[in-house]
């Protein structure tokens, strides 16, 4: 999608900083963050929202999310005090960048409700 700003960092048009690459994602940080560790975890293929997830993307690139996932936690030292994972779904559920993302935040006590 050539609007995508998400696109964008795929492909190398918008600098990030990137932690975490492979076939299927891509994870960076997020440059307004939430929380000391506040990373996104991104498919590089282009689906706009959660409900755009097709039966393939399901069986392929969202266990590879979540390995990504499962990989910063530890990486960043998570696993042990806790973290959050968040997946904004439209406008009213404050999604901003129309293409599929989950924000993993951690390193300090995270507050409910989230807002």
């Amino acid at each position: 999608m050539s609007n995508c700003i998400f696109c964008k960092i795929i492909e190398g048009e918008i600098p990030s900083t990137l932690v975490y690459e492979n076939e299927h994602v891509i994870a960076f940080e997020d440059i307004n963050p939430e929380a000391p560790i506040h990373l996104l975890i991104v498919p590089k293929k282009h689906i706009p929202t959660t409900m755009d997830v097709t039966e393939e993307d399901g069986k392929i690139i969202i266990p590879e999310i979540f390995a990504a996932i499962g990989h910063l936690a530890r990486q960043f030292d998570l696993e042990q005090e806790g973290f959050r994972i968040v997946n904004n779904c439209g406008s009213n559920g404050g999604q901003t960048v129309n293409h599929l993302h989950f924000h993993l935040l951690g390193g300090r006590q995270l507050q409910w409700p989230p807002g």
